[in-house]
């Protein structure tokens, strides 16, 4: 195996599956069964979502909300959807920890940093919900941070593409895939992949993140497996 201790961003749209909101159970269940086949490889798994399937604080912003408030409500539908894939995790037999920034202690965990590294060595899949729980920081934020704080080998971003393009492949069919790129390349081309703050982190802390399609199955494990898919940012 190329990794031994994984952080995977999974973001709240794909939870949705062909749906227009909410939270398509069919779809978390495969996500659930495609991280099951990795722990079961002796893979350590950490995993962040986003929340924007249900609630964008951005969006909200744009429509006069508060910005705080608005994250604030974000990052309470990230721990929403986090409790969707703990279910379902759980319903195939994998433990996990659910561990929140903010701390709600009847169906969570507080994220304490030593205890989900022990928990990842006990071979229990820690998700971290909430965000950084701070306002103005997004989940790909979390995401780098929680991964730089556990030791993580890798960011494996998944997605609804297969990798970055020059432009939004949904929208120009003549954009272009990037195997790989630089954090200084990421920068200079402004790919809006994930947002800076992300980038950075994983940038100074020499974390790779990897962008790959996490719908098809079967990639996850490919990727852990050492497969060239997606695109890799080192």
């Amino acid at each position: 195996m190329k990794y031994k201790r994984i952080l995977l961003k999974l973001s709240g749209e794909s939870l949705m599956g062909s749906q227009q909101y909410g939270i398509d159970n069919a779809r978390v269940l495969q996500y659930a069964e495609e991280i099951k086949a990795v722990k079961e490889k002796g893979i350590e798994v950490a995993v962040v979502i986003g929340g924007g399937n249900i609630f964008r604080g951005l969006s909200a912003e744009k429509s006069g909300m508060d910005r705080a408030q608005a994250d604030y409500m974000g990052m309470l539908a990230t721990v929403i959807n986090s409790m969707a894939l703990q279910n379902a995790l759980e319903t195939i037999g994998v433990y996990t920890r659910l561990q929140s920034a903010i701390k709600m202690e009847q169906i969570c965990e507080p994220y304490v940093r030593r205890r989900a590294i022990r928990h990842l060595e006990k071979g229990r899949v820690v998700i971290f919900g909430a965000g950084t729980g701070n306002p103005y920081f997004t989940t790909d934020s979390a995401a780098a941070l929680r991964a730089i704080e556990i030791k993580a080998d890798v960011v494996l971003k998944g997605t609804r593409v297969d990798g970055i393009y020059t432009a939004d492949p949904e929208k120009d069919p003549s954009a272009t895939k990037f195997d790989s790129l630089s954090f200084q390349e990421v920068y200079a081309k402004d790919l809006n992949v994930m947002d800076m703050t992300a980038f950075t982190l994983c940038d100074e802390n020499n974390l790779p993140i990897i962008v790959f399609d996490m719908d098809k199955g079967g990639n996850l494990m490919k990727l852990i497996e050492g497969e060239n898919i997606g695109t890799l940012v080192k």
